[in-house]
């Protein structure tokens, strides 16, 4: 499960997990920014960007290949528009599409896999963020475990009777058996997930999550966020006024 993935990669102790939530947010928007309005020499930009994210990779101890290829799940999307652009004659315009939805799929994946989302949450709560979309977010987070786990326990009572993915595949008729067992899971996740809810209030919860450390904006944060804003600004104008 990609959740369960990114959350183990957020555990890091590299300088760049160590960083202020609200400094690696504002970092990344303004490289989106800096990616998204560049068009002159936007392949040359791109290029450059592509190798700052993975010296990121690399000062965070994130295993590269991973990341690169989990940020590669955006492509069949991007690639139907492209397809349509290609279409319509405009060649420069689906190749631009698909290497700045790559980047800034990967600008993105390595902001979560440094920065472990309550952290994340805390950093936008403390920049205005309204505390009720967090509060979404955070359920629907740790939901996810929720169902991860009731669907490992179904698998593993699956394999115990002598069932198999394979098995269901290969015979249309056992099509209608696997979507009772997709409302089986839903509804064993349901009712754990009501269970958490119930043992939350029983414990004095009012509707926000409490960090068990808050962060503060550093020194030390506060030149990381310099450095990067420099690096992309001012790289891409270099890039821009060489060519």
């Amino acid at each position: 499960m990609h959740h369960v993935v990114l959350d183990r990669w957020g555990c890091g102790l590299s300088p760049v997990h160590r960083r202020d939530p609200r400094a690696k947010m504002l970092a990344a928007l303004i490289f989106l920014v800096a990616l998204a309005t560049s068009h002159q020499s936007y392949l040359a930009v791109s290029a450059v960007y592509f190798a700052l994210l993975v010296t990121a990779i690399f000062a965070a101890g994130l295993p590269p290949a991973a990341v690169l290829r989990r940020a590669a799940l955006v492509l069949p999307f991007s690639l139907v528009f492209a397809a349509m652009s290609v279409a319509s004659g405009d060649t420069t315009r689906a190749i631009s599409l698909v290497v700045k939805s790559y980047l800034s799929a990967l600008v993105v994946l390595v902001l979560v896999s440094t920065t472990p989302l309550p952290q994340l949450l805390g950093g936008l709560e403390r920049t205005a963020v309204p505390r009720f979309l967090l509060l979404v977010v955070q359920f629907l987070y740790r939901y996810l475990f929720v169902i991860s786990e009731e669907a490992q326990h179904m698998r593993a009572a699956a394999a115990a009777k002598g069932g198999s993915m394979g098995r269901v595949i290969s015979r249309r008729r056992h099509f209608g058996a696997a979507a009772g067992a997709v409302g089986v899971l839903f509804a064993r996740s349901y009712a754990r997930a009501e269970a958490i809810h119930l043992a939350m209030l029983a414990r004095g919860f009012a509707g926000h999550f409490r960090p068990l450390a808050k962060s503060s904006f550093r020194k030390l944060d506060a030149a990381f966020l310099a450095g990067a804003v420099a690096a992309i600004v001012l790289l891409r104008a270099a890039i821009e006024a060489w060519t």
